[in-house]
């Protein structure tokens, strides 16, 4: 007899406390890593998989780099008779904190990871100046 056992508890934790706080709850939101590339490219990999081109969307408001995912509903009528769904599909919204002078230059979605690159150029009048 297969016998699953269910790490549930621990997202419904999570809900529970976020609730309380009005924060998103991790468990909502997809995971992301952040890379530097060279002194002024960076890039951004944000794990979607599932998700479409047409259901992202990338922004820049105010120094911030906004990235929202909602799925279109499918209308076509379900016969399957699902014993367990865990599969996510939930909307999301992550926001992160752009540093003075940077930019998203490119944006793209590869095998399930959106990839975003970043470009930072320090202007010279900017740079810290080493004394002789």
């Amino acid at each position: 007899m297969l016998i699953l056992f269910s790490l549930d508890r621990f997202n419904r934790i999570d809900r529970l406390f976020s609730q309380l706080t009005g924060d998103t709850p991790v468990a909502a939101t997809p995971a992301y890593d952040l890379q530097k590339r060279d002194a002024n490219n960076y890039l951004l990999t944000v794990s979607v998989p599932g998700w479409k081109e047409e259901e992202l969307e990338i922004e820049t408001v105010g120094g911030n780099l906004n990235i929202t995912g909602k799925h279109t509903e499918e209308t076509v009528e379900d016969q399957t008779h699902w014993i367990y769904r865990g599969i996510r599909k939930a909307d999301f919204q992550l926001s992160f904190s752009l540093p003075e002078h940077a930019k998203v230059n490119n944006a793209k979605l590869e095998q399930g990871l959106l990839l975003v690159e970043i470009y930072q150029e320090i202007p010279e009048s900017e740079k810290p100046k080493k004394l002789p």
